[in-house]
């Protein structure tokens, strides 16, 4: 079992920046990919980024591509989403959530994974 605890979401203006934390419990965290995902009102929930449980292999929706970078530090249990040059198409609670792996490095479909938190809203205001 592993828990995911978001945290660093809050109030930002268009072209601010803030960097989004997800802090896994258990010893198994290096074996786990790793993704967010986010949420807007009325939405579907929808990818955003992921990354495969070495960190070598990344992945990104297309509206996110050169804003965002998806990292993770195995000897901390943390992964990270640094978010630069927001824009109010971007407010949503964001959730992170843990792949076992199962043949995919880094899957896309938020049905794959095994594990999520609680979420963390990121508002940016125009």
């Amino acid at each position: 079992q592993v828990q995911l605890v978001e945290s660093g979401g809050g109030l930002v203006q268009a072209g601010g920046s803030l960097r989004l934390s997800c802090a896994a419990s258990g010893r198994t965290f290096s074996s786990y990919a790793m993704g967010w995902f986010r949420q807007a009102p009325g939405k579907e929930r929808e990818f955003v980024a992921g990354i495969s449980r070495s960190g070598r292999t990344t992945n990104y929706i297309d509206s996110v591509k050169g804003r965002f970078t998806i990292s993770r530090d195995n000897a901390k249990n943390t992964v990270y989403l640094q978010m630069n040059s927001l824009k109010p198409e971007d407010t949503a609670v964001y959730y992170c959530a843990g792949y076992r792996p199962l043949g995919k490095l880094v899957p896309t479909d938020g049905h794959e994974y095994d594990y999520w938190g609680q979420g963390t809203q990121v508002t940016v205001s125009s």
